[in-house]
């Protein structure tokens, strides 16, 4: 049976339907048809896929394969349908594509040749929704210790997890943290033409000169620095009115040195504006240094690298990697595609992954 072809197919099937973060439904359907159709047992929890491989015993280890099914609104300067996939057999293209339905092509291509093979390990397949938001319902929700991969007697927490996303199909072993900021300035209106009042844009301002400034003392050995941008601000009502109120976003990027309790603090001491976080456990993830799935890759010679953006590996929990077909820098921009060929050498690294893993346990 050709699970690529199959895969691929379906690939374009999801293009063609909307699945914006909190609005993944539909597309979790059409993948549950096709696996119907492909005779292979599933769970939808929520807006999420489980399957399980054939015999699976919770009380073996457990290695997940997981992927993401929602995706960004599509963005503007598209010079085709987003989703429309296109016809070129070598090439799938379109919003998702790359981010993360290449992954999650592969992934369900891998699963269905190994659900049924005497693997020393069982075999999850985790296909969730909400990634793109953080959103309660997907990955944080299905990993957690109350929910239902931990509290299903059918099921069990995974060991183990190769997390799909596009990195070049580079392995990464870290990936920077998310914390994002809302920033407010108040001051007090008047007439401009008077300079009356307190400019609270100014305000503003002082504190964004005071974040891009501002340098955090511990350094990743793995990551470097915490990044941090203001992406973006908003003020005024007219050109005659001084502002009584500035807002403003701070996108700041966490090592595995800081909590998100640590980095506000910080933040806060410079600024006048009030920092209010969007969320506080969207933290950094690094590889165990013992990990038998950064030794399986090593010795696979699969290359390694520190990943600037952020997965569902930050509420997963578990010893993992991030690895796909597919490019980072195609994410959320427009013509988003991903290649047959990526997908097509996705498929072997995972199995070859997968199929050496247990040599390199270490108990």
């Amino acid at each position: 049976m050709n699970y690529l072809d199959d895969s691929i197919d379906l690939l374009r099937q999801m293009v063609r339907v909307p699945s914006v973060s909190f609005e993944e439904g539909d597309v979790r359907d059409l993948i549950s048809a096709r696996l119907s159709e492909w005779k292979v047992p599933h769970t939808l929890l929520r807006g999420n896929i489980v399957a399980a491989s054939e015999g699976f015993d919770p009380s073996r280890p457990t290695l997940s394969l997981d992927a993401h099914i929602d995706t960004v609104p599509p963005c503007a300067g598209y010079s085709f349908d987003p989703f429309n996939p296109g016809t070129d057999p070598e090439v799938v293209r379109g919003l998702g594509s790359n981010d993360d339905g290449g992954s999650v092509a592969a992934m369900i291509a891998v699963f269905r040749a190994l659900r049924c093979e005497p693997l020393p390990f069982n075999l999850l397949l985790t296909l969730c929704c909400e990634e793109e938001r953080s959103g309660p319902d997907g990955a944080a929700w299905l990993y957690s210790p109350d929910g239902p991969l931990a509290s299903d007697s059918r099921w069990a927490l995974p060991r183990w997890t190769i997390v799909g996303e596009p990195t070049g199909l580079r392995a990464a072993t870290s990936e920077r943290g998310l914390l994002v900021l809302d920033g407010e300035a108040r001051g007090v209106s008047g007439h401009a033409a008077r300079s009356e009042g307190v400019n609270a844009l100014y305000i503003a301002l002082d504190d964004i000169a005071a974040l891009r400034a501002h340098r955090f003392e511990r350094h990743s050995p793995l990551m470097g620095e915490v990044h941090l941008n203001v992406t973006q601000i908003q003020a005024g009502t007219a050109h005659n009115i001084i502002p009584d109120s500035c807002s403003f976003v701070v996108d700041v990027r966490p090592t595995e040195q800081y909590s998100g309790e640590e980095l506000l603090s910080e933040l806060q001491a410079l600024c006048r504006s009030t920092l209010r976080p969007r969320r506080l456990g969207n933290r950094s993830s690094a590889s165990s240094p013992q990990s038998p799935l950064v030794r399986t890759v090593e010795a696979l010679g699969i290359p390694t690298f520190s990943s600037p953006t952020t997965s569902d590996w930050m509420v997963i929990g578990s010893d993992a990697i991030k690895l796909g077909p597919g490019e980072s820098e195609r994410s959320h921009r427009k013509d988003e595609f991903v290649t047959r060929d990526e997908i097509a050498r996705a498929v072997k690294i995972y199995t070859d992954i997968i199929m050496n893993l247990y040599g390199n346990i270490v108990e």
